[in-house]
C-alpha cells in the first residue's frame, strides 16, 4: 500500500462516514452534458439570455471511424458522457491497447458485480465541467473518494448532503488564510470551481468501493499522464497546483517556464500542519493569472 493510499484510509477514517446504500446521484443533480460546438446569444429573446447551437452538434464517433466495432463497444461510456473537445485531443489515447485494456478491466469488475466509484456516467464529468479550451488551473488529486454516494468525478470534490472531507476542510481553511472574507460552506461540491476553469483532475478515475487503490496501475495513470502532457505543451501560462509527493512526481516534467507550478505539502490531516495552510497558493494562482492578463478564480463561489 503507497504513502498516498495511507492517506486516504486515514481521511476515510477521520470522516467515519457510514456506508449506507447508495442513492441515485442522477435524483441529485443532471450530468453536464457533452459540449457541442461554439453557442452564440439568440438576437430575437436577448432579455431571456437564451444560448442557440451555432452549428449542428459533431458526431463523436466520426473520432473513430476507422476502429472496429469491438473497441466502439469498450469506447461507449467515452463517446457518451465526455465532453466532444476532450475527447477528440484524446482519441489517439483512447485506442491504444493500453486503454482498452483498462475498459476490459472496468468492465470486468463491473460484470462481476462489484461496486465502482464514481458511477460510470460520473467518470469524465471534469471533463464535461473543464473542457480544454476552459482550463486556466490543475489541481491534482489521487484516487476517488471510495464511500458511497461522495465521488462524482472532480478531486477533493464530494456531493452535496455528504459530509465534507477532512482534507477539503482544510482547503477550505487555506483559502480563508488568502481571503478573509472567504464563506465556508457546508458542502464540498466544487462544481463551481470548476466552471471556472479549475480543472479537478485525479491521477486515477475510478475505485472499488472500500478499496482505496485498488484501480491504480490498471491504466489510469497514463491516460491522465497524456491530459497532462497536453495541457503542458499546447498551452500557456497555467497554474499546475501539486500537494503532495503523489502529484509532485506526476507534475514533474511540467515545463516551468511555460506555467506556474505550486508545491506543498498534501492537505490530508496526516500532513497539513507542516504548512499547507500558508501555501498562499489560492492567492498566488490568482495574481499569476491577473499578471498574464487572465481572469482571476473566483474562489469564493460555493455557498
Amino acid at each position: 500500500m503507497n504513502k498516498g493510499s495511507n492517506k486516504r484510509k486515514t481521511e476515510d477514517n477521520l470522516e467515519k462516514t457510514s456506508s449506507k446504500k447508495q442513492v441515485t446521484l442522477l435524483s441529485m443533480f443532471k450530468p453536464v452534458p457533452a459540449a457541442t460546438n461554439t453557442t452564440k446569444k439568440s438576437t430575437e429573446n436577448d432579455a431571456n439570455d437564451v444560448d442557440v447551437p451555432n452549428t449542428k452538434p459533431k458526431d463523436p464517433k466520426a473520432l473513430f471511424k476507422n476502429v472496429n466495432e469491438e473497441t466502439l463497444e469498450l469506447l461507449d461510456l467515452e463517446i457518451k458522457t465526455m465532453n466532444y473537445e476532450w475527447l477528440k485531443v484524446l482519441s489517439p489515447e483512447l485506442v491504444k491497447p493500453y486503454f482498452l485494456k483498462l475498459k476490459r478491466f472496468l468492465n470486468a469488475e463491473l460484470a462481476a458485480k462489484k461496486v465502482v466509484f464514481p458511477p460510470s456516467h460520473q467518470i469524465y464529468s471534469w471533463s464535461n465541467y473543464t473542457p480544454p479550451s476552459k482550463v486556466e488551473v490543475v489541481i491534482l488529486g489521487q484516487d476517488p473518494y471510495h464511500n458511497y454516494n461522495q465521488a462524482h468525478g472532480l478531486c477533493f470534490s464530494v456531493v452535496k448532503g455528504v459530509k465534507v472531507p477532512p482534507s477539503l476542510v482544510n482547503i477550505y481553511k487555506a483559502i480563508k488564510n488568502d481571503y478573509p472574507d472567504f464563506n465556508i460552506p457546508d458542502h464540498g461540491f466544487l462544481e463551481n470551481w470548476a466552471k471556472q476553469g479549475v480543472l479537478l483532475l485525479n491521477t486515477s478515475l475510478s475505485v472499488e468501493a472500500h478499496k482505496a487503490g485498488s484501480h491504480a496501475n490498471q491504466g489510469w495513470e497514463q491516460f491522465t499522464d497524456a491530459i497532462i502532457n497536453y495541457l503542458n505543451e499546447r498551452k500557456t501560462n497555467l497554474v499546475f497546483i501539486l500537494w503532495g509527493s503523489h502529484a509532485q512526481k506526476k507534475g514533474a516534467k511540467i515545463n516551468k517556464n511555460k506555467h506556474l507550478i505550486l508545491k506543498g505539502v498534501h492537505p490530508s490531516p496526516l500532513s497539513a500542519h507542516k504548512g499547507f495552510f500558508e501555501c498562499k497558493h489560492f492567492k498566488k494562482a490568482n495574481e499569476y493569472l491577473i499578471e498574464h492578463g487572465k481572469s482571476e478564480i473566483n474562489w469564493n463561489c460555493l455557498t
